[in-house]
């Protein structure tokens, strides 16, 4: 992901990495490479599809990604 050495998408890289380690893997850090991918896979499929989202009107990534137009929250 940081490929470009974009300091933009380093930020993007270790706020995934954070979510992941947080909110999904926790402790779990010890298990095989095959299950880990797995589990990331797993994720990210949550993350994406299925995790509503209090500043996108409580729709999921992915609902919020097919839309033609979104309506900008003010705070």
């Amino acid at each position: 992901m940081t490929e470009t050495y974009d300091p933009d998408a380093n930020a993007i890289a270790e706020r995934i990495n954070g979510i992941l380690k947080q909110e999904f893997i926790g402790e779990n850090i010890n298990l095989e490479i095959n299950i880990m991918k797995e589990l990331i896979k797993n994720s990210v499929k949550i993350y994406n599809d299925i995790r509503p989202y209090y500043s996108c009107q409580m729709k999921t990534l992915k609902v919020m990604h097919r839309r033609n137009s979104i309506k900008i929250k003010t705070y």
